[in-house]
């Protein structure tokens, strides 16, 4: 039961990073530069409407993955010094991403787009922190 618990939370984990950072990197490196050829009024309809729909998913992303990351933490004892300075490197990131995304999709943000980009590449960062983090342990 225990191998089964621990490979549904790996996939849970993993699941919610797709989920969020694919849904960050899709809209701003391809929704965002698109909708700028439409009107100005159509593209805050379009990305007030965006901002709304993603918030829930923000959402519900943030709770999985703070349940699933410390279940995988905590059943995966014994780690090095450089693990644990790395894994809080990652948290904080982690905490950057998930903080700027919610501001992100706050309505009438004018800065959404910078957000957001920085929001991607704090995820890719985290993504590459996670690979190696899997390397050494």
């Amino acid at each position: 039961m225990g191998d089964i618990l621990t490979t549904l939370m790996r996939w849970v984990h993993v699941s919610s990073v797709i989920t969020l950072l694919g849904g960050v990197i899709y809209w701003r490196f391809v929704m965002d530069p698109s909708t700028k050829k439409i009107s100005p009024e159509d593209y805050k309809e379009l990305e007030e409407s965006a901002a709304a729909h993603f918030r829930p998913i923000v959402y519900t992303v943030m709770a999985t993955l703070v349940l699933s990351g410390i279940y995988n933490y905590l059943t995966k004892p014994g780690h090095s010094t450089l693990y644990h300075i790395l894994f809080g490197a990652k948290i904080l990131l982690a905490l950057h991403v998930l903080s700027v995304t919610l501001v992100a999709t706050n309505p009438n943000n004018p800065r959404r787009s910078r957000q957001l980009f920085g929001a991607a590449v704090s995820g890719m960062i985290i993504v590459l922190i996670s690979a190696y983090l899997k390397f050494i342990a």
